[in-house]
């Protein structure tokens, strides 16, 4: 996310959103994951799945 002039509030409001909810939630890692990001830990759980079928 680079350094960015918005033309409103709501422009500025939702590019924050989209940056947070998009892309940095989705990457950095979580505690109750076991500090693993919410996609590898999806992925280790489909791959778990799928050795148990």
């Amino acid at each position: 996310m680079g350094s960015s002039i918005y033309s409103s509030h709501e422009q500025a409001r939702r590019s924050l959103f989209e940056y947070l909810e998009v892309y940095y939630n989705r990457q950095r890692r979580h505690s109750t994951l076991g500090y693993v990001s919410p996609l590898m830990y999806e992925q280790l759980g489909n791959q778990q799945t799928f050795c148990n079928v």
